[in-house]
């Protein structure tokens, strides 16, 4: 049978195919109409367009294994538990159901009301139970490394709460007229064996025939009540970690245009494919204040759901943030993906770039002077990419003890613009370099912890993690 390549059936690449958080906060805004409706910058993940945990029908065809299930055109669940995934949507995990106030389900721990990974609800006896989902289109080729991924990706919620999965439940969709249902075969394949991995089953499912392949988990976890940790729940003087390297949307785009090298596809993979399993010794940590994962709306969406309702702002040392090796030559071919700018469009107006000390402040006020300075670059995305290619391989460096780059800008220079690097104005745009890395949509990528600064050495000897930036 001829080569299949996944990618070239796939309009976004990995968690780069979500949708914006500009319009999902007016997807949220809509749905809460006729509720008592709350301020949907941080209601991104409150409601999904169906409650996944109704499924009309089973038909209990995940007992027979990989490839061997006969889909049929429409939906039919793989077993129990979840019901039909539609083309096109978003990351709109906690509170399925749910468009009210927490205070209406009082064991609701973690909900609508914030941005977080995953919903948490008490289950009695100090315990509560976390519940998950995230799905989306291949960014590789392979249909054995997608299931991979998108396990890794999915469980990954679980950890990023402290929590410890107990079982997940399969999500496919997939185009029986163009690929093989062998082929989907496989995906469930890698999946169930990252969920061996992490020691739990891969209990079931529900798939549907679509016109593009889609692929996740619905995850299950657990969780002492007292252990787990928001994303939003940060103080003022805490230290920003990163346990991961950016660059995955830029390599799987890449991987979509036939650019990219065996060896950043590889590290690429390992990256996608490496577990989160460090949330819950986080968890256990005192001086971990917060938790979440960076994923499609890049490091700076993140970081920006991190601190909204905080009273805090965040500050990322953007020579500090380390890069998955080799994306510059990537960058310089324009290996962009439309998820970068989406998310920039969305949240730009949130932050604002310091030339004196090249940092991103994150969460600067709505109304505040500094938006006045953050500006929209008119010229077009790959025409600025153009404009500053020809620098890159001289001026980013590298972190050898990490064997990854550094986001830093080029000295003197603010690529893109032309101008002087000390010329930037404090909440002046971000420059090209530091927009394409930060806002860049990660599949699987790593965790990002606020934690007391003297828990400095601990993370970074213990858990591999880099200190990025600070919170004010």
């Amino acid at each position: 049978m001829e080569s299949i390549r996944l990618t070239q059936f796939s309009p976004g690449a990995g968690c780069g195919c979500k949708i914006s958080p500009a319009q999902l906060r007016e997807i949220i805004h809509e749905s809460l109409s006729g509720s008592v409706k709350k301020d949907p910058e941080n209601l991104h993940t409150a409601t999904q367009t169906q409650d996944l945990g109704t499924a009309a029908r089973h038909n209990n065809t995940a007992d027979q294994g990989p490839g061997k299930s006969k889909p049929r055109s429409g939906a039919s669940d793989l077993r129990p538990g979840v019901s039909e995934q539609r083309p096109g949507s978003g990351d709109l995990r906690p509170g399925a159901g749910n468009l009210r106030p927490g205070s209406e389900f009082p064991g609701l721990l973690v909900g609508n009301e914030s941005c977080d990974d995953a919903a948490v609800f008490d289950i009695g006896g100090g315990k509560a139970v976390i519940s998950t989902t995230d799905f989306f289109t291949p960014i590789v080729d392979d249909p054995y490394d997608f299931g991979r991924i998108a396990a890794t990706n999915a469980l990954s919620d679980v950890y990023a709460m402290g929590g410890t999965p107990l079982m997940a439940i399969a999500i496919l969709g997939w185009p029986l007229d163009k690929l093989p249902a062998s082929v989907a075969g496989k995906v469930l394949e890698g999946a169930r064996a990252v969920c061996t991995a992490a020691g739990i089953p891969l209990a079931g499912g529900h798939s549907i025939s679509i016109s593009e392949p889609v692929f996740g988990l619905a995850v299950t976890g657990i969780i002492d009540t007292a252990l787990v940790k928001k994303n939003n729940t940060v103080q003022k003087g805490d230290l920003l970690f990163l346990t991961k390297p950016l660059g995955i949307g830029i390599v799987g785009t890449a991987v979509k245009k036939g650019l990219a090298e065996k060896e950043h596809v590889d590290l690429a993979l390992q990256l996608m494919t490496r577990l989160n399993t460090e949330g819950p010794r986080l968890a256990l940590l005192p001086g971990v204040h917060a938790l979440t994962d960076v994923t499609g709306f890049g490091l700076l969406g993140h970081c920006l759901e991190m601190v909204d309702g905080s009273g805090c702002t965040a500050r990322i040392d953007v020579a500090q943030v380390p890069l998955i090796p080799g994306i510059e030559k990537y960058i310089a071919e324009a290996c962009i993906p439309g998820g970068t700018y989406r998310n920039f469009d969305s949240y730009g107006h949130r932050l604002a770039f310091s030339a004196a000390d090249n940092t991103v402040i994150v969460g600067i006020p709505e109304g505040s002077p500094l938006q006045d300075a953050t500006r929209t670059d008119t010229s077009s995305p790959v025409d600025n990419v153009r404009k500053y290619a020809v620098t890159l391989q001289d001026t980013t460096r590298t972190n050898t003890a990490q064997k990854t780059a550094t986001a830093g800008i080029p000295e003197g220079h603010t690529p893109g613009s032309g101008t002087p690097q000390g010329s930037a104005p404090e909440g002046g745009t971000l420059p090209d370099p530091v927009k394409l890395r930060l806002c860049d949509p990660q599949t699987s990528g790593g965790l990002l912890i606020a934690a007391d600064p003297g828990l400095k050495d601990v993370l970074e000897k213990d858990y591999g993690a880099t200190c990025i930036g600070e919170l004010c």
